[in-house]
């Protein structure tokens, strides 16, 4: 099994698709620090005991890789539990975090 290290770096960016601050709409950069693809990203807040929708879909994070991720729900929550998911044959178990998406600007998954 292997156990990852998580990096953060803090700073709330407010903003939905029109551009207009509005805080149900949580948007912080996801990097894929590790050397296998992350295939599949769950979100939940916490207190909710179903993951919610891949926010994925059909892509995937190879590694190296940044992507900006929006939750824009509309709820107006702040901690939200998150699911990592590893391709078949990695070496990578998948693992969970929980963090306050309120306070995250940036996101970094390491082996």
């Amino acid at each position: 099994m292997t156990r990852f290290r998580f990096a953060l770096a803090g700073s709330a960016v407010f903003f939905c698709l029109t551009g207009v601050a509005n805080a149900e709409d949580l948007v912080f950069t996801l990097k894929n620090g590790t050397k296998s693809v992350l295939t599949n990203f769950y979100t939940s807040p916490v207190g909710v005991n179903n993951w919610e929708d891949d926010v994925f879909g059909k892509q995937v994070l190879s590694p190296g890789e940044s992507v900006e991720i929006m939750i824009g729900d509309g709820r107006a929550v702040c901690k939200y539990d998150m699911k990592f998911e590893f391709e078949q044959g990695s070496n990578l178990d998948t693992t969970t975090d929980t963090q306050n998406l309120c306070e995250l600007g940036n996101y970094t998954i390491h082996e």
